[in-house]
């Protein structure tokens, strides 16, 4: 019976004589113990180094019946590097080892804590949730900025309209975006208050338009009249020419004058007698109508209803409102009380800022799927068009800088898809009968469509 070092050495010997080339056909003889089979890469070192060095070590650790961790680690450290590992005799391991891949002969040792990760290793990207890629993707400064904004808006808006924060969000998100809205409310609830309060909060130009059905397209957009004192046409600008425009009972007026404002609206511009002449900026239409008496006046197109960024309502006030404003009941004109708190570049800079939001493929995809379901609902004959998805997304950019985030969350779009998307929309007469509204079908494909799991809820 063989002692440990001639197992050691009949080891080296095996290894050196498994490195030489067998010739097919001229099969030898193989030693008692046998080897696996693994296929044999040129090295940096000869077989017979390599097996004198397995040798000596093996003959200095077998030797002894005790194995410290340090003896033990160098051992299996020596093992693994080896490019062909055969059966190693009896070691007092807690694990059994598992055959490796063939790899070049050299030590690898573990990086320490403190030195830096190598430019190779620092280009994988790990494994994180997708939100943290893109939650400062904005700049934080700009985004506070406009949030500061956006709430000295708000709080002076509601000095005129009380308790109707999330109707004055939506108006001066419409604001900021550069598109128009359209109140559609019972008498009394505040339409006009609401529109003059937003118009005197901003220093700009406010002009008031009371639509009637004599009301002639001239005299929204402007007429070319002749000058006999100079002897030349001059252009007289119509009251459309301002930055912000009440449209006061915009259904009143003939679907002619009507008309009148569909070229300004989703142009920014007017023409007159073949001269186009552009509106200033920032610009903003700002229509009501009354839900309720009907007689006398003219339902508005698809085509302007789709030109309309957001329809929204205001809503009575609740009991703890309504006693406060009776408390101030000497206020005849609320809108007259409030002061300018920001100019007309401040809401061209605050436009700007909510461009660098940043969108995420997810919530676009999501935003898609919102429009492309309300075209295949069998209850709903016209779904919404590739218009109302873009003002989705440029709204829901406002919405999220106004939360003092630079990222757009699913709740943005949820929290304005019913008052961005629900006017563009046509029931069947059939779900019209059963007694089904565009707000409803909405809030029912909010319910049926998944949102992604992007971000944090707002």
């Amino acid at each position: 019976m063989s002692n440990d070092n001639d197992d050691a050495t009949q080891l080296g010997s095996i290894r050196h004589h498994m490195n030489k080339p067998q010739q097919p056909g001229n099969p030898q003889a193989r030693p008692a113990f046998q080897a696996p089979s693994l296929p044999t890469h040129p090295q940096e070192q000869s077989g017979d180094d390599e097996g004198t060095v397995l040798s000596a070590h093996n003959a200095n650790h077998y030797a002894t019946n005790t194995f410290d961790a340090d003896d033990e680690g160098t051992m299996l450290s020596a093992y693994n590097a080896m490019p062909y590992r055969p059966a190693m005799p009896t070691v007092p391991t807690t694990q059994p080892l598992k055959a490796q891949p063939a790899q070049p002969v050299q030590m690898r040792q573990p990086l320490p804590q403190s030195q830096p990760i190598p430019a190779a290793a620092s280009q994988a990207k790990p494994a994180q949730p997708a939100a943290t890629s893109f939650m400062m993707s904005a700049p934080q400064a700009d985004i506070t900025e406009f949030h500061n904004q956006f709430t000295k808006l708000v709080d002076s808006v509601s000095q005129v309209v009380v308790g109707k924060e999330q109707p004055i969000r939506q108006c001066a998100t419409a604001m900021i975006v550069g598109g128009h809205i359209l109140l559609e409310d019972n008498p009394g609830t505040g339409k006009t208050q609401m529109a003059r309060g937003l118009a005197n909060s901003i220093d700009m130009s406010f002009k008031r338009i009371q639509f009637t059905p004599d009301l002639l397209p001239s005299d929204v957009v402007g007429v070319t009249y002749y000058d006999q004192k100079n002897s030349e046409f001059e252009y007289r600008e119509g009251p459309i020419f301002a930055s912000v425009v009440l449209a006061d009972e915009i259904n009143r007026a003939s679907p002619k004058t009507q008309s009148a404002l569909l070229e300004v609206m989703e142009e920014q511009k007017v023409t007159v007698d073949g001269e186009t002449h552009a509106v200033p900026q920032p610009f903003m239409v700002i229509a009501t109508q009354n839900p309720i008496e009907q007689l006398g006046t003219y339902k508005l197109p698809e085509a302007q209803m789709d030109r309309f960024l957001i329809k929204t309502t205001i809503g009575y006030p609740s009991h703890d409102v309504s006693v406060s404003i009776l408390k101030q009941v000497n206020v005849t004109d609320r809108a007259s009380t409030v002061h300018a708190v920001l100019t007309g570049n401040d809401v061209l800079r605050m436009r700007a800022i909510s461009e660098t939001v940043h969108l995420d493929d997810a919530i676009l995809e999501y935003i898609v799927r919102l429009v492309e379901a309300t075209r295949h609902n069998e209850r709903i004959q016209v779904g919404s068009s590739m218009r109302g998805a873009l003002a989705l997304t440029r709204c829901a950019r406002v919405w999220a800088a106004s939360n003092n985030r630079g990222y757009v969350v699913p709740d943005d779009a949820k929290q304005l898809a019913v008052a961005v998307l629900a006017h563009r929309i046509t029931l069947t007469a059939e779900a019209t009968f059963a007694g089904s509204t565009p707000e409803l079908m909405i809030k029912q494909i909010l319910e049926n469509v998944p949102a992604p799991t992007v971000g944090v809820t707002a």
